[in-house]
């Protein structure tokens, strides 16, 4: 993170020289607060890339860095340690264990499974399709693809478990460390399930690399992220903190009205497009990344609310399951203070 170092600097010298000139007697301009977010290259994480293309951030006085993962479960730590301001991240083991230890805290809510609108869709790779698995009630004893164990994935495995009344000892959870090794072991058979983001795995599907058999929210609605950043921000820049989440919020806005309302402006809908490509895709043609997606945006709480009633239950599993060994309460975990929880 040399560099994000650096530019601090930069800029704290451009505040130096624009002392100097206000001393000649010139107006100063103030340079902004110089972040950076951590992300995945998902739709999902969208609104930043909106709010960063129109500008919102720099409205905030707020010069904007992304900072790009292969799992949401290292941008915690890359939270913790001050290497990324602010992150996207589910609930995890890691996560509580952060924030146990007083370095991280989630600020607002990102991502939520909602009925009637696409979000992580349930496959099965072509050779178990093949062999019989034709809906989630076949998944029972059969191997799940996760990043890390006590993932997001990990915890949207249970979710189906838990509302067909079977135990997670009924499936073999494997953990891939990246989306990406994800991805290949279903494509290649190495196992039998995968849970996705709809932008991801509509391709997938239409590509007849793997098979749709269901979707996570015929099972449970949850909030899948969260937006947190470090305990050292909210209490001593807690303005910075609160900028970002005004700026953020007008993305999710955005990314809402435009992807999800069904009557949206076409030049509208490529103008987001297009700015949410450049992060998404960025090694892809427009025309191939374009319709993946506009067909896989997911709903995004308004106004980064936050379900803080469905984080305790998320925190439960994890105790429950013995994944951490916290006493961590979601007062602790959550900072209610700077969004509308519920």
């Amino acid at each position: 993170m040399t560099i994000k170092t650096t530019r601090r600097a930069w800029l704290a010298g451009l505040s130096i020289v624009a002392a100097g000139v206000t001393a000649l007697g010139a107006p100063a301009a103030a340079a902004n607060d110089a972040i950076t977010i951590g992300a995945l290259r998902f739709t999902s994480h969208g609104a930043g890339f909106v709010a960063y293309e129109k500008g919102y951030f720099a409205d905030e006085g707020l010069d904007v860095t992304f900072e790009f993962f292969q799992a949401a479960q290292p941008i915690a730590v890359a939270t913790a340690s001050g290497d990324v301001d602010f992150g996207i991240t589910g609930v995890t083991g890691g996560l509580m264990n952060l924030a146990e230890k007083g370095a991280i805290r989630i600020v607002g809510g990102v991502l939520h499974e909602k009925k009637g609108v696409d979000g992580m869709m349930i496959m099965a790779s072509n050779a178990a399709y093949d062999a019989g698995m034709k809906t989630v009630d076949d998944i029972k004893g059969h191997s799940v693809a996760m990043t890390q164990v006590g993932s997001t994935f990990h915890y949207m495995t249970n979710l189906i478990a838990n509302a067909k009344g079977w135990s997670m000892d009924d499936m073999k959870m494997v953990p891939l460390q990246k989306v990406g090794s994800m991805v290949a072991a279903v494509k290649s058979g190495q196992v039998d399930v995968l849970i996705m983001v709809p932008h991801i795995a509509k391709a997938l599907a239409g590509a007849g690399a793997a098979h749709e058999i269901g979707w996570l929210n015929d099972y449970a609605e949850y909030q899948i992220s969260t937006m947190i950043s470090s305990v050292d921000n909210i209490e001593n820049n807690r303005d910075m903190v609160e900028r970002f989440i005004r700026a953020y919020a007008k993305g999710i806005a955005d990314m809402n009205r435009v992807f999800l309302s069904g009557d949206a402006d076409p030049a509208e809908m490529e103008e987001l497009t297009g700015m949410i490509a450049k992060y998404v895709a960025p090694d892809q043609p427009y025309e191939k990344a374009a319709k993946s997606i506009q067909t896989g945006a997911m709903y995004l709480n308004e106004g980064m609310a936050l379900n803080k009633t469905d984080v305790a239950a998320q925190m439960k599993w994890f105790k429950d399951q013995k994944l951490v060994d916290s006493d961590l309460t979601v007062d602790e975990l959550v900072d209610s203070s700077f969004v509308e929880t519920y």
